[in-house]
């Protein structure tokens, strides 16, 4: 992928960046491997909003991805490297030998006609292979990795996101988050080899209000820019700091940096935390 610049004839496209697609090789998606996605509004089954900012974007199918890579032992050809508009990364679509069609998120330079394999036993060290961790040497990238066996890819799905193995030891194997955080995992989870496609997305700037409504993103408003029937952080005359012991949301809950993590029963996984004193 490349990240491309047009001519400035308004103040929106001036700053915004585009993808070039130049990656892509089939523009329209396999019609068995999609559902349509119905549209929330942010809203739940009471027609009340709990997530704000949510609303509007252009229509768009769900494509069906396999995160469990459970086809095991069956060589698969990488048919198409395709975009897919519910996530940054790209996707690939897989034609197995018993006539099996099926998307994976594809990893960094994937290209179409490569053989992958996903298996329960120790198999090539190549992108787009899935095996469990217990079998990757230490150091090598792998993206798409389970946090319990046979649940599904959970660790490191993002468009230009990696996990690295550092080692296994007894029943797990010790990963290093991109946050910095070194955790303990399964060593029977299963992982598939490489980076997530797409490392470029990070760069690309929307540039104007419109691309972030065509994404579904409604405008979001400071509360210090509100009355004070309308946040605990509005009123007064000009600019004012939030002039209370600590930030509030508009219910008056404790907001930005709490922490929020409470009595996980995975802390005892966690070697290393992420940053300093976060927890």
């Amino acid at each position: 992928m490349g990240i491309k610049k047009v001519k400035s004839t308004t103040p929106g496209r001036r700053q915004a960046t585009f993808d070039d697609f130049s990656d892509i090789t089939r523009s329209k998606p396999e019609k068995s491997l999609i559902i349509i996605k119905k549209k929330t509004g942010g809203r739940n089954a009471q027609g009340k909003i709990t997530i704000r900012h949510r609303g509007g974007g252009a229509k768009r199918y769900i494509r069906q991805i396999d995160f469990n890579r459970d086809k095991f032992d069956i060589p698969a050809k990488v048919a198409s490297i395709e975009y897919d508009p519910n996530r940054g990364a790209r996707i690939a679509l897989l034609n197995y030998r018993d006539g099996a069609k099926r998307y994976i998120v594809a990893p960094v330079d994937l290209v179409v006609g490569e053989e992958v394999l996903s298996s329960k036993n120790q198999i090539e060290i190549q992108r787009g292979n899935a095996m469990p961790v217990k079998y990757i040497p230490a150091g090598v990238a792998v993206y798409n990795l389970e946090l319990e066996p046979g649940q599904g890819g959970r660790i490191a799905r993002g468009a230009g996101n990696s996990v690295s193995v550092m080692g296994v030891e007894g029943k797990y194997a010790q990963i290093k988050m991109p946050s910095g955080e070194i955790r303990l995992v399964n060593k029977e989870c299963l992982c598939t080899i490489g980076q997530v496609s797409n490392p470029d997305k990070r760069h690309i700037k929307l540039g104007s209000a419109g691309r972030s409504r065509h994404l579904g993103i409604r405008p979001t408003v400071r509360g210090k820019a509100m009355n004070p029937v309308d946040h605990p952080h509005g009123g007064g005359e000009g600019n004012q700091p939030i002039g209370l012991k600590h930030p509030k949301t508009p219910w008056g809950k404790p907001a930005l940096g709490v922490k929020t993590r409470k009595n996980r029963y995975s802390n005892k996984f966690i070697i290393k935390r992420r940053g300093k004193g976060r927890s």
